[in-house]
């Protein structure tokens, strides 16, 4: 299939068989452990689902390196398998990663619990503003060490939203010498397309907007056919690979990312509005809103400004108890990215590991919620937060 089709088209047919086999419009599942080996085939050329190589997976590879304009691409069984296996590959031996602050819980406890029990080192950088000089690149080289092997950030920050300035992550990885790396899971490649503008990896956990149908756990990893190979062979090792049965179900929702996605960007533009305008609202986060600080930089970046939403109620912590337990069409839940709308406290799910005092130092207090719009009808989830408004502060 031609690079140049619409991501639309690319969701429903890159990576499809051809001729298609048997017939069948939908790839089959391949729900055997046991292949026939090949005359000549080495023991990495034997098929064997732990080595990522069923037709299942190679369909799925096909699919997810068109849609991120990546040579190669790797399913996993999570997106922390994707995470864990593409950064280990890059440190090395001995390696040592400069780090988005802010980043996701499990990232955030991966990188600071588990790295220097293998032997890496880290150091947490501020990527809002790295254009400037004086609080920017100036800063993040400061951290720069001889071993300094990969620079990590996400598109979209978890919880908080920041938008990193990519352009600088993208341009100091190539003036030093580092491999980029990128969490694309809150843009999709419906928003952000990471490898158009510069990163060498992106990672996803395919557990949310990608499969988009709250059934699946998975991640994926694309990039370079060279280094996709390379932490293909480190996630085998560590045992990350993931089912056909889950290859099946995320190409299936993969078909109507798109749909979802767009939608799912309109109801979260109009539901930060609505949270904008509320008199019990303190904060709303979401960055296409204009008085998001790096609202003009993800309208110059994005297609589209996203699902997810953070806000805080003027009563503080306590009010945000009662409103995650009053949500009656809204579904009090960790995860994102699905067709329902969930909220959560941050504290209490994705970053309950993160130290109290990092949590608020990054703005993420206890009466923080984030928030993940569905595609239901836009007035059915303002009038549900607006219930849940009333009985918290009841």
């Amino acid at each position: 299939m031609s690079n140049s089709e619409h991501i639309e088209t690319q969701l429903i047919h890159a990576g499809e068989p051809r001729p298609r086999i048997e017939g069948a419009a939908t790839i089959p599942i391949f729900q055997s452990t046991v292949f026939e080996h090949r005359d000549g085939a080495d023991y990495h050329g034997a098929i064997y689902p732990r080595l990522n190589n069923l037709p299942n997976h190679h369909a799925m590879h096909a699919k997810l390196a068109a849609l991120e304009g990546g040579e190669a691409a790797l399913v996993t069984a999570s997106g922390m398998a994707a995470i864990s296996s593409a950064m280990l590959t890059a440190l090395g031996a001995g390696g040592h990663l400069l780090l988005q602050e802010g980043v996701y819980g499990g990232t955030h406890t991966f990188v600071t619990e588990h790295l220097p029990k293998l032997g890496h080192s880290f150091d947490f950088i501020d990527c809002n503003d790295g254009a400037d000089a004086d609080t920017g690149t100036a800063a993040w080289k400061a951290k720069l060490r001889p071993n300094t092997r990969a620079i990590y950030v996400e598109t979209m920050s978890n919880p908080m939203l920041q938008v990193s300035d990519h352009r600088a992550v993208v341009a100091f990885a190539k003036e030093h010498g580092l491999i980029a790396i990128i969490d694309n899971t809150f843009a999709s490649p419906v928003n952000f397309r990471p490898i158009e503008n510069g990163y060498d990896v992106v990672v996803h956990s395919c557990t949310k907007y990608m499969n988009g149908h709250s059934d699946l756990v998975a991640g994926c990893v694309v990039g370079g056919a060279e280094r996709v190979e390379e932490i293909r062979h480190t996630l085998n090792h560590f045992g990350g690979s993931i089912d056909p049965l889950g290859c099946f179900l995320l190409q299936r929702g993969l078909k109507t990312l798109a749909l979802r996605v767009r939608a799912q960007n309109q109801n979260a533009l109009a539901v930060a509005r609505h949270l904008a305008a509320h008199d019990a609202v303190s904060k709303v986060i979401h960055p296409g809103l204009p008085e998001h600080p790096h609202h003009a930089r993800a309208k110059e970046l994005f297609d589209g400004f996203g699902g997810m939403l953070s806000f805080e109620l003027s009563a503080g912590a306590g009010a945000a108890e009662r409103f995650s337990a009053s949500v009656a069409l809204i579904t009090h839940a960790p995860s994102l990215g699905g067709p329902e709308t969930l909220v959560t406290r941050p504290v209490t799910t994705s970053h309950v590991g993160m130290p109290r005092a990092e949590r608020e130092r990054l703005g993420i207090t206890d009466g923080l919620m984030r928030v993940s719009i569905g595609f239901e009808h836009v007035d059915d989830i303002t009038a549900d937060i607006d219930q849940a408004i009333r009985r918290a502060l009841g």
